[in-house]
């Protein structure tokens, strides 16, 4: 019968009937999916991105947890070395006579050095606004340099000057041309601040892809909605690169700027302790330095993981 033969040479084909379904409780077929009903099985689609949530929320405490380390070790080291003997306390006070100091500046106003709260006060007014200035001075003319042959002959050889000069040079010119209120030290946090943003935004521009300009040109796109849509995107890696190194340029030029006659401010702070051999006083202001770059640069991560989410990174674990 044609339903009973059976394969017995190559290239022969085998009728075999069809097996029944299989019934509930039998295991399935190998290469045939079973289908539970739907109060059977998991939400998998609910279960795996809350999962997901999980592993990255624990893996960005590990890695604030990891950064952490080496400035603990460096605690433990530091107060070792006074403990040992190593290096006189007059020299390099330990970490417990600097806390000490730092208890005693916030809670008193000295005659000498004031508070520590006003003098952060005062020195994170000066660098809001001269890095708000130089910032804005800068990408503009990057995009200026960037987008124009014209612009750049214009504003890049002025640049590649400017950044060559010490910030220490231009003290003397701008008491001359300023006096010494809060004009010049704004503009030399400005300058310092301007540079690094100009040159990142500027060989970002420059580095984008030419043939998105050509697609601008095809959807017929003005020349707001090229800069908006696809320069400063394509651009904002290098751009946000820049921000953190004006950042922290910013404050070393307020260490400068604050030496032209101040009478608040960190700066000035360090220059008192200097004439009164405080050690300890000055290595408070530098730690509160320190605390601001990490903080300002934590912020521009921030920012930069919310604007590039799109970039994978290659960072090994």
């Amino acid at each position: 019968m044609p339903g009973n033969r059976q394969a017995v040479s190559v290239g022969y084909v085998a009728d075999v009937p069809p097996a029944p379904l299989a019934q509930s409780g039998a295991p399935p077929r190998p290469g045939v999916r079973r289908l539970d009903p739907p109060d059977a099985r998991p939400d998998d689609q609910r279960a795996r991105p809350a999962a997901r949530r999980r592993r990255t929320s624990l893996g960005r405490g590990r890695t604030k947890a990891l950064r952490l380390i080496s400035p603990l070790a460096a605690l433990v080291a530091w107060q070792l070395i006074s403990e040992l003997g190593l290096v006189s306390a007059q020299k390099l006070p330990p970490p417990t006579q600097v806390w000490s100091t730092v208890v005693t500046l916030v809670s008193s106003s000295s005659p000498a050095f004031g508070t520590l709260q006003g003098a952060l006060a005062v020195s994170l007014e000066r660098v809001t606004i001269g890095f708000a200035v130089g910032g804005a001075v800068g990408l503009l003319l990057a995009l200026t340099a960037g987008l124009s042959r014209i612009g750049e002959n214009a504003v890049d050889p002025l640049m590649q000057m400017l950044r060559t000069l010490p910030l220490f040079g231009l003290i003397p010119v701008f008491i001359v041309w300023f006096g010494i209120g809060e004009g010049p030290k704004i503009i030399l946090i400005g300058i310092g601040a301007a540079v690094p943003l100009y040159l990142n935004a500027f060989a970002g521009i420059r580095n984008v892809d030419a043939r998105l300009g050509e697609l601008a040109r095809v959807l017929h796109l003005s020349r707001r909605e090229l800069v908006t849509q696809i320069v400063l995107p394509g651009a904002m890696p290098q751009i946000l690169v820049g921000l953190r190194q004006s950042l922290g340029v910013a404050w070393l030029a307020l260490v400068v700027a604050e030496q032209i006659n101040a009478n608040a401010g960190l700066g000035f702070m360090i220059s008192q302790a200097t004439q009164f051999l405080r050690n300890d006083v000055i290595i408070v202001a530098l730690l509160v330095y320190c605390v601001l770059g990490l903080l300002t640069d934590w912020l521009v991560r921030v920012l930069e993981r919310r604007a590039l989410q799109w970039r994978r990174s290659f960072a090994a674990a």
